[in-house]
């Protein structure tokens, strides 16, 4: 059986957007060339950076369950937009660990990255549908 799961966005003032996420409200923005002020983060950026925080995440628990010291690694996201078409083409997800970082568990952390779920949820090319509904009442957001 599907779940769901509700986020509310209500717009703000000039080009800020929150989205609501249970008790978590993340603040967005434009940068200052698309007619924001660069206050937060764009929807784009964030989009972008929970795929590098997820991966992150997979590589504190990959470590935390072996006893790895996590001291010292990092994770980078490299994108790559279609100069033709502008649209994103290609993410490297780069993690960095130091040289003392042993040699046997290198493929199975780059494993552990590929189960991110953002990562997973990308891949699996969800339908994304679009629907106005009118005359509806205003949700409460808290």
């Amino acid at each position: 059986m599907a779940t769901t799961t509700d986020i509310i966005v209500t717009l703000g003032a000039g080009k800020k957007v929150d989205a609501h996420l249970g008790a978590h409200v993340v603040h967005t923005d434009q940068p200052v060339e698309a007619g924001g002020e660069d206050s937060a983060p764009s929807p784009y950026s964030l989009f972008l950076a929970s795929l590098a925080a997820c991966a992150g995440f997979y590589v504190q628990r990959f470590c935390e369950s072996r006893g790895l010291p996590t001291e010292g690694i990092r994770v980078i996201e490299r994108t790559t937009s279609d100069p033709d078409t502008k649209l994103l083409a290609r993410i490297d997800l780069i993690v960095e660990a130091p040289r003392t970082f042993p040699d046997k568990y290198v493929s199975a952390l780059q494993r552990a990255v590929d189960g991110c779920s953002v990562k997973r949820a990308i891949q699996a090319r969800p339908d994304i549908r679009c629907e106005v509904q009118r005359d509806m009442p205003l949700p409460h957001v808290a």
